[in-house]
């Protein structure tokens, strides 16, 4: 069977000296970081998330996030972390969100479902009809392990048959099941719909697992994943091939001109990634001597037309078939 093989060649464009400005457009996602706490410590993790972090975002600021979804007229809550399911409020949000009309994503790494405590976790998002977005590096056992520690494709695998046992991946069954590859080195991902055909061929033939659809996803060389290049050496040739892989069609769909993501304090940025980074939204300035922009004024503004904030690691998001937290951009 064709194994979860990166790619190391793309370039049809010449790269601009720097990554071109942009503008948002209308919002129409809002994705909330609840916390870093995690029960996992994957390698490629840009947020440094672990079972160790304590950061969690306060009662008050949650209870920012429906309003804003309801001031706004936002359709889409996108919950990720961390665990995200590890937040004591995750649970009412979601339920808030639902209630106002509002698609919710449970950015899912499958392991938390085994965790003491989340027994019944599949079960409530099934009953909210959650859309589960869920990791799983490879098809492959040694690979997923590899990244991502011991016994997790195990758990993976289960934590799959759960949310199929209650629907998830079904057709007609309204409960979407999304996987999300990354690729496990500084390589860009392989075509999508290709490696979608294999996930779906060998999931189904040796675990009898369906799912909706697989996002590629490529790496962003901040944090962790940044690290760990720059010790083995690879940091500026991982930078090289995103910019050599620039492909300016990929720019009308980057995820930042249709979402904002939040931090667990309530901080805004223009990318998930930018949040990791300390970059902060341009535009309309932080309430008192704080450059930062909050969630609150999210109630009064409409950020529509505003610039975004780039930098060099924004070429993850446009190199080759392009990149965002719905997988590729383009074919």
């Amino acid at each position: 069977a064709p194994s979860c093989s990166p790619v190391s060649e793309a370039a049809t464009a010449s790269a601009p000296a720097a990554f071109p400005h942009l503008r948002r457009g209308r919002l129409d996602t809002l994705q909330v970081n609840l916390g870093y706490r995690c029960n996992q410590s994957c390698s490629h993790c840009h947020v440094n998330a672990g079972p160790s972090r304590t950061e969690m975002m306060d009662s008050i600021t949650l209870a920012l996030v429906p309003a804003v979804l309801k001031a706004r007229g936002i359709g889409t809550l996108d919950l990720t972390g961390g665990a995200p399911e590890l937040h004591p409020g995750f649970r009412n949000l979601v339920m808030q969100a639902r209630a106002l009309g509002a698609a919710v994503i449970d950015r899912c790494n499958l392991t938390i479902l085994s965790e003491p405590g989340q027994e019944n976790l599949a079960e409530f998002l099934a009953g909210q009809g959650v859309t589960v977005v869920a990791s799983l590096p490879c098809y492959s056992a040694d690979n997923v392990d590899r990244q991502r520690g011991n016994g997790v494709f195990a758990r993976s695998i289960a934590g799959l048959r759960q949310l199929n046992a209650l629907g998830y991946g079904a057709e007609g069954s309204g409960l979407e099941l999304d996987l999300v590859y990354n690729p496990q080195g500084p390589s860009l991902p392989p075509p999508q719909a290709a490696l979608e055909a294999d996930y779906r061929r060998e999931l189904d033939a040796h675990f009898g697992i369906r799912f909706n659809r697989l996002y590629t996803i490529t790496n962003m060389p901040i944090q962790r994943f940044a690290a760990v290049l720059h010790q083995q050496g690879q940091l500026d040739d991982y930078m090289a091939l995103l910019r050599a892989s620039h492909n300016p069609a990929n720019l009308a769909q980057v995820m930042c001109r249709s979402t904002i993501s939040v931090d667990w304090q309530g901080f805004l940025y223009d990318c998930d990634f930018n949040q990791m980074l300390g970059l902060t939204m341009p535009g309309l300035a932080g309430s008192g001597n704080s450059p930062r922009r909050h969630l609150r004024q999210l109630l009064e503004h409409d950020p529509s037309g505003e610039p975004i904030a780039v930098a060099d690691h924004c070429f993850g998001c446009s190199a080759g078939a392009g990149s965002s937290c719905g997988g590729a951009l383009s074919s």
